[in-house]
């Protein structure tokens, strides 16, 4: 399965320490990340993701070409409602909106994320090699 990874600023410690965690079930799927969320991720773990650019680089953007061309199985997007940033706030709504649209399970909260990550070590993601 491919998994995408975006983090704020303030989630990215977050997003590691739940990488660290899962890193078992991570590693037998290809990960693709924004560029310092992946970054990272791939210092915490040792494992190897595909890296775009940096989030307000254009990286989310090419996270959002991924789910529309319905490359990816699952998003984790671990987002800070309180306090993103200016340039992180337009496409908060676009990832959400194209998962939506595309019927790619997403995360925005850790709770979620786990919920997704052991249920696709269950083998509960199957249904999206049906759907491709």
């Amino acid at each position: 399965m491919n998994i995408g990874f975006i983090a704020h600023d303030a989630k990215k410690k977050l997003m590691q320490n739940f990488c660290i965690a899962y890193r078992g079930i991570l590693a037998k799927n290809d990960l693709f990340a924004t560029g310092t969320t992946g970054r990272l991720i791939e210092e915490a773990t040792g494992l190897s993701v595909h890296k775009y650019l940096a989030g307000h680089l254009g990286g989310e953007q090419q996270i959002g070409a991924q789910i529309e061309a319905n490359s990816l199985d699952l998003v984790i997007f671990l987002r800070d409602p309180l306090s993103s940033k200016n340039h992180e706030q337009p496409n908060n709504s676009n990832i959400i909106r194209l998962c939506d649209i595309h019927n790619i399970p997403l995360a925005t909260n850790l709770a979620t994320a786990e919920l997704l990550i052991k249920s696709l070590d269950r083998g509960d993601m199957e249904w999206r090699e049906m759907y491709k």
